[in-house]
């Protein structure tokens, strides 16, 4: 048995493992469990330092998640964006294609709580259904393949998919959306690297939320897929008490880009019942931004979006940088709190002496030397 599976096998998947370790009342978790279900591997659960420490907020059940704060179910409206079962098509040109119903660790404050770990409804039965909508649809020119984790399906059923989707002439590209190289790096074999090689291009995004989650073990699971071509971005969700607050955030990028992976997203928590306790107020998000956009590679900076409620899609945002725009200028605002001024195109009616003051300058500067540049001769 390969690795990685011995590591599911050993999960842990109810509190009362959790009891002693943590000293927390596994009687006051049981309905929680039943709710929505747990399960950490090993691997991840050797990452959590101490109780309520960012990596256990992550998977360990909560009360809170019982309280009712008029969130939603399906906050994102995905089963209204349904036609069939398993694909959820919300944007023009792009599709998502359930294929897993299981994760390899259940994130507590998951978009999908209503479905992931019940195979009956995220059902690999209605795997043919989504390929043969996508199929039909010459408009969708990229799918993304999500779940669940779509990793945690075998090399061979994995395979079996990415065939059916790539052998469709108007599929571009396919998207696979993974956290097992943050839950179980292990996963990521050689094997199934040589495999994903064969159906680019092949991108993949990935989900780490915290910089503790960036072990040698991982980065070398990233180290694999980047030397096989596959282009990594991250999505993170900026969650209350796990990465809210600049620091942190802008050491994880660092270490994103380290690990050669782009940093994409990070999300501002979804309105999905029983996750109030995760969220941040908005101004968070747009603070973090500014603490990174030219405090640090721009590489670096990912897009906050708010995947709006509804239904609505993600909607980026950002601080404000643009002070007014006039029909003569911009003003603006840099990263460092200094206003700077960007003057408008005046069009046909630009006076000529802006032109020939130009002229004179060039002139002055190059008054021994030939004015005929070949695009050869210049140095870039």
């Amino acid at each position: 048995m390969e690795r990685w599976r011995k590591q599911l096998q050993k999960s842990v998947t109810h509190v009362d493992e959790l009891a002693k370790r943590f000293d927390i009342s596994p009687e006051a978790l049981r309905k929680v469990e039943q709710t929505f279900k747990m399960k950490i591997t090993p691997y991840y659960l050797s990452l959590i330092e101490k109780k309520n420490d960012p990596i256990y907020r992550q998977v360990v059940p909560d009360e809170r998640e019982l309280e009712n704060h008029g969130l939603y179910v399906d906050p994102l409206a995905e089963d209204e964006d349904s036609p069939v079962n398993n694909i959820v098509h919300r944007y023009p040109d792009r599709c998502l294609f359930l294929i897993s119903p299981v994760c390899g660790s259940y994130c507590r404050f998951c978009t999908r709580k209503r479905k992931v770990g019940d195979p009956e409804k995220i059902n690999r039965n209605f795997i043919d259904e989504g390929v043969d909508y996508i199929r039909s649809h010459p408009e969708i020119r990229d799918v993304i393949l999500s779940g669940g984790d779509p990793l945690m399906l075998s090399d061979a059923k994995l395979e079996a998919i990415l065939q059916k989707v790539r052998a469709i002439p108007h599929i571009q590209i396919i998207r696979i959306g993974t956290r097992m190289p943050c839950f179980l790096p292990h996963r990521i074999t050689t094997k199934l690297v040589k495999m994903l090689k064969k159906y680019h291009p092949l991108y993949m995004n990935v989900h780490f939320n915290h910089p503790r989650e960036l072990t040698p073990l991982a980065v070398k699971a990233l180290g694999r897929l980047a030397d096989a071509g596959i282009p990594l971005g991250n999505q993170t969700v900026l969650l209350k008490d796990v990465n809210d607050d600049p620091q942190t955030m802008k050491l994880l990028v660092q270490k994103l880009l380290q690990a050669r992976v782009r940093p994409y997203y990070i999300y501002q928590a979804d309105m999905v019942f029983g996750t109030d306790h995760f969220r941040t107020r908005v101004e968070k998000g747009l603070e973090i931004i500014k603490s990174l956009r030219g405090w640090t590679s721009g590489l670096a900076v990912p897009h906050f979006v708010i995947d709006a409620p509804g239904g609505g899609g993600k909607i980026p945002l950002l601080p404000e940088y643009v002070q007014s725009i006039t029909d003569t200028e911009v003003v603006m605002r840099n990263y460092a709190g200094k206003i700077f001024r960007y003057t408008q195109p005046i069009g046909k009616s630009r006076p000529t002496q802006h032109r020939v003051a130009k002229e004179e300058t060039t002139d002055s500067l190059f008054d021994e030397v030939d004015q005929t540049l070949l695009v050869d001769d210049l140095v870039f």
